[in-house]
């Protein structure tokens, strides 16, 4: 099912060349009044087109709130925004071949031929915009919690421009790592087991299209430290609560299957084995513009935790 969520539950809907796309959100409390131009400035990070290291494709990502919000207060209804698009470019696309790394395959074999294929349709990155749009509300109802995410490493290497630009003049692609360090989180939040802020903030995380890995801490090199070293480390959750101090986390995320040069591939309706070369407006590393995206994903990640835990809210 397309929901997420436990105290908080949200619902993305839409297809990247459909005529919007849009999010549920259910469990926002009644009386907060959202600061939309702030929610304007996080949705101007993740947009495309602001440079030659992303897609041309431009979107205004206009938000229409559709429901849930009166008089510029939300009313304890599920608020309903949705983002429509207007700069599609569907004659890109081949319905019957499948683009190597992306979701045509599982999408044509799960929905049985009837899935929009049309940039990607409900699996695109495009999906990402109402995600923003959701965090942009977590982090303003989250008092004194701040989330800052940062490009780490690029394609095996620092964070630079000129890694993307070789590989986009290559016609190929880069992945790379994003940082995340979450401040001001109070010591309790989080349930065990199956609702720890591990399982959580995993779960939205990888529900971000290119996301592969996530670790919390020191992750990964915890595994090869002893105790008396690992036990120094200051763990942002323990038992799956917080402890008060920062959380950190890193996610990878993979380089953009859309790539310029010749690949293999399948005939879906045949099965038989065929060529395609992807053309169209793509990025050659999106974790530029993923950097908001898992801002956004932690900030409804920790919100749910937080309405389950029952900490206050402050408005003014």
């Amino acid at each position: 099912m397309n929901n997420w969520g436990e105290a908080l539950k949200i619902s993305i809907f839409g297809e990247s060349h459909g005529k919007a796309v849009g999010i549920v959100i259910d469990g926002i409390v009644p009386g907060f009044a959202p600061d939309m131009e702030e929610v304007g400035r996080e949705l101007a990070r993740r947009a495309p087109g602001q440079s030659g290291l992303t897609t041309s494709r431009r979107e205004d990502d206009t938000v229409e709130i559709v429901s849930g919000l009166f008089e510029g207060r939300t009313t304890g209804a599920p608020l309903c925004c949705m983002i429509r698009n207007t700069n599609t470019r569907s004659s890109d696309y081949q319905r019957h071949l499948a683009r190597p790394g992306h979701a045509d395959y599982t999408a044509h074999i799960k929905y049985k031929g009837f899935s929009d294929y049309r940039g990607g349709g409900h699996f695109s990155g495009r999906l990402t915009a109402p995600l923003v749009f959701a965090g942009a509300l977590a982090k303003q109802l989250l008092p004194g919690v701040n989330f800052k995410a940062k490009p780490e490493l690029i394609g095996g290497v620092s964070p630079d421009d000129e890694t993307i630009l070789n590989a986009k003049a290559e016609n190929d692609s880069v992945g790379g790592i994003i940082s995340c360090v979450i401040t001001g989180l109070p010591a309790g939040l989080g349930e065990p087991f199956f609702s720890s802020t591990e399982s959580r903030l995993s779960s939205i995380l990888f529900s971000v299209p290119a996301v592969k890995g996530v670790e919390f801490d020191n992750g990964f090199a915890l595994a090869g430290m002893r105790g008396s070293e690992s036990n120094k480390t200051n763990f942002g959750i323990l038992g799956g609560i917080t402890t008060g101090k920062p959380l950190n986390f890193r996610v990878a995320v993979k380089p953009t299957p859309s790539i310029g040069q010749e690949q293999n591939t399948i005939e879906l309706t045949t099965g038989e084995p065929a060529k395609i070369t992807i053309s169209g407006r793509h990025d050659p590393c999106i974790v530029p513009r993923a950097v908001p995206v898992i801002e956004a994903a932690a900030a409804i990640g920790i919100l749910d935790l937080w309405i389950a835990g029952k900490f206050p809210f402050i408005f003014d």
